[in-house]
């Protein structure tokens, strides 16, 4: 990820806090659903590893520690992913641009699902309008990550739907931006081989 000038920084700051601020007074506070961790960053620390039996055992970057509950209420680890490069998908059930970017994701995700996972993670919406956004757009297979308090978006900084963020197999932010569905494409299948 690019380096950001100290105003760039600063903006991007203050934007994560005012939507921050929108979260909490529109009662959207930390919840169970989502385990606040400190933000992530282009680091990786290596501490500890995943057991075999949850996931590849490996170093864990700071980038994959955190969990949430999936649409159908399984826990979910990011944890478990570290080794590979992971693709977070931030989307809400309203927004026009995620609903044609769905289509696209629907249809890569199946042949990517071992190598570079993509993971949803909803939010500012309603539960029932995000699992009928899954369910109409055919993303059922695909971890879908409810984050109505918005405890993940706040950790990776994401202060507007559609975002994606792509972390390398070391653990670091590679892109965190808007992408359309060929740019999105290209980059999975270079990440994957």
């Amino acid at each position: 990820m690019e380096s950001l000038s100290p105003r760039r920084r600063s903006a991007g700051a203050a934007i994560a806090a005012a939507l921050a601020a929108v979260l909490a007074t529109a009662g959207c506070g930390a919840g169970p659903d989502a385990e606040a961790a400190p933000p992530a960053g282009p680091t990786s620390s290596p501490v500890d590893t995943v057991s075999p039996s949850t996931g590849p055992t490996g170093p864990v970057p700071d980038t994959l520690r955190f969990t949430g509950t999936t649409l159908d209420g399984a826990a979910f680890d990011a944890a478990t992913l570290a080794g590979r490069p992971v693709v977070l998908w931030f989307w809400a059930p309203w927004c026009a641009t995620c609903a044609s970017q769905a289509w696209t994701i629907a249809e890569i995700e199946p042949g990517f699902r071992e190598t570079v996972p993509i993971i949803g993670v909803a939010g500012l919406g309603e539960r029932k309008a995000m699992t009928d956004f899954v369910t109409e757009f055919e993303l059922g297979p695909m971890p879908q990550i409810e984050d109505r308090a918005g405890a993940i978006w706040r950790r990776f900084e994401v202060v507007e739907q559609s975002t994606f963020v792509i972390i390398d197999r070391t653990g670091r932010i590679i892109h965190q931006g808007w992408l359309d569905g060929e740019d999105l494409t290209r980059r999975v299948t270079a990440l994957a081989g």
